[in-house]
């Protein structure tokens, strides 16, 4: 395609016409010349905003990138309703491939009620793959907010779902020309299909419900990171059983393919929670089909450590995602 925005043509058929999903707190949304969107809120509702750009990987972006946003809304305990886009795409891309995208994109918010307010689409030589960025725009009840740093001495942690989820798919699908050299094709297939448990937004609304102190989507990082972001927030120590943390086979087979860390490998669609009684949130999102389990404790103090059987260590800040040493 040409340097420069969408031909309006390619624009509305491609992107405009694959977006069904209206809102009705959304008093203008997306549009040709369009560069603002309004939303009207009630008198005892709050914005909650969230943006994430989506550059390791360029398969399913639409849906990733709907998801990652969605997760981190859904984290602050608010209720997703509309996102605004700005997707950079390289000269190389075809039509059809925007539209794919647009799809993916209203599949999601068919999904989850959510509207796609504006945004911007270019054609440029900045970028040799495309780029999408996310903007999430959400409403919470003043007070009700839930934050990564509301963990108190005391509380339970919990993970929810299995760690190294998204990790796990991207590289399945990216590198599966590589790992069929050691794995059945029916592992390969069922890690790639691990991008079904993306979505934290329904585990986030049970545990608002069931009473956290503090949710944090695990991202880049992986959960280490997220252990990591929500004491520093919280200002409290952690002791986490390592053993504990939930995490598919699949996901151990593909790290150990690549020789890197499943707990410092993105992951979103699993939540990092904590709540006096972790117990009974379990119990909450058990009932629900949502697998959780407490891995430990938030501590007194700043010492964040590691246990796994005998061995004690102290948890480290985050570093690059692991994601990147395999697609750089």
């Amino acid at each position: 395609m040409k340097i420069g925005k969408l031909p309006e043509n390619v624009l509305v058929r491609s992107v405009f016409k694959q977006l069904h999903t209206k809102r009705p707190e959304i008093l203008q949304g997306a549009g040709v010349g369009e560069d603002c969107a309004a939303m009207m809120l009630a008198e005892d509702e709050m914005f909650v905003v969230s943006t994430d750009p989506i550059t390791g990987t360029t398969q399913d972006i639409g849906k990733v990138g709907m998801m990652v946003t969605l997760n981190d809304l859904a984290s602050a305990g608010a209720e997703p309703v509309g996102v605004l886009l700005t997707a950079l795409l390289p000269t190389s891309i075809k039509e059809s491939q925007i539209r794919g995208m647009m799809q993916q994109i209203d599949a999601e918010c068919a999904k989850y009620n959510v509207q796609v307010m504006g945004g911007h689409t270019e054609v440029t030589r900045a970028v040799n793959q495309p780029i999408l960025t996310v903007t999430g725009i959400g409403k919470v009840k003043k007070g009700q907010m839930i934050s990564t740093g509301g963990a108190k001495p005391g509380d339970d942690i919990i993970v929810t779902k299995w760690i190294a989820i998204e990790g796990t798919s991207i590289l399945a699908k990216e590198k599966e020309e590589e790992l069929s050299t050691r794995y059945p094709r029916a592992i390969i297939e069922t890690a790639k299909e691990m991008d079904q448990y993306l979505s934290v937004v329904s585990e986030a609304a049970i545990a608002v419900k069931s009473g956290v102190s503090a949710m944090h989507d695990v991202t880049e990082g992986g959960i280490f990171g997220a252990f990591w972001e929500m004491a520093e927030a919280s200002g409290v120590g952690l002791e986490i059983d390592v053993k504990k943390i939930p995490i598919r086979q699949e996901s151990v087979e593909v790290c150990e393919f690549f020789g890197i860390n499943p707990y410092e490998l993105i992951s979103s669609g699993s939540m990092l929670m904590a709540a006096p009684d972790g117990n009974q949130v379990v119990k909450d999102l058990e009932a629900a089909g949502i697998h959780a389990v407490v891995v430990g404790k938030a501590t007194e103090g700043n010492d964040r450590v590691l246990v796994n059987g005998e061995e004690r260590r102290f948890l480290e800040p985050p570093k690059a995602d692991e994601l990147y040493k395999v697609l750089g």
